[in-house]
């Protein structure tokens, strides 16, 4: 991560050193950066917990500790490193590469066990290239605040309309997110049925069209992605 400006407001402790959709980053120190949702909706303590789950059985996740500040406040790892964008935009990543990443993310993911039930499974649900980060000592995985419990297929679902919605736009990265889906889906457990279902593409697509966070233009890409992900499946 690199600096963006300064941090203000009450409790921030240092630079900013990025903003997402709803969350900006702070430094902490050298170690720990302070993540802020700007909405106020998050729930920091349940997302934390989660993430320490993840990492204890072995999911790069980063590490968490407890925030003595607000609700929606987590502190965690300082991860150094481009994420899979910024990596794809330097030419350091190759697109069926970045591709193959998420699928092995998310097939590694499914393998561990739930947090209410060693049956149940953990679904990151916004696994796309903007939420992994490129460690030197391998990927990291971010923003877990959508986490829940629940039906594998959903994951797929959701990572492969995230890419779909941008390979069918006016975007100059539309072809290579087209190759990225491609290289999701081509993933051994798609391929047996153990990943996407057309179940899943469906509950991605209706959770995507009434995500707040999503704009008109990218709502009314929906229909197109939905369709460009049954044809690569083969749904």
């Amino acid at each position: 991560m690199s600096a963006t400006g300064t941090g203000t407001g009450p409790g921030v402790p240092g630079r900013l050193l990025g903003s997402g959709r709803t969350a900006d980053v702070y430094e902490i120190d050298e170690a720990w950066v302070l993540r802020r949702d700007r909405e106020g909706y998050g729930d920091a303590a349940a997302e934390g917990a989660l993430m320490a789950h993840v990492r204890a059985h072995g999911y790069p996740a980063p590490a968490v500790r407890p925030s003595p500040g607000a609700l929606t406040d987590l502190v965690m790892e300082r991860v150094d490193g481009p994420t899979m964008v910024e990596a794809f935009a330097a030419g350091t990543l190759d697109p069926v590469e970045a591709g193959a990443l998420l699928a092995r993310l998310l097939r590694e993911l499914h393998a561990v066990p739930g947090l209410t039930s060693a049956d149940a499974h953990v679904l990151h649900l916004d696994l796309h290239p903007e939420n992994v980060i490129l460690a030197v000592d391998g990927p990291r995985v971010i923003d877990w605040a959508n986490a829940a419990e629940g039906d594998p297929a959903l994951d797929w679902g959701t990572s492969a309309v995230i890419l779909a919605q941008v390979a069918v736009s006016a975007e100059p990265v539309a072809a290579p997110a087209g190759a990225m889906l491609a290289a999701l889906l081509a993933d051994p457990s798609t391929l047996t049925g153990e990943g996407l279902t057309e179940d899943g593409l469906t509950e991605a697509l209706r959770r995507r069209a009434v995500n707040p966070t999503m704009s008109r233009e990218e709502i009314e890409l929906l229909g197109a992605a939905g369709e460009l992900v049954r044809s690569v499946a083969g749904l």
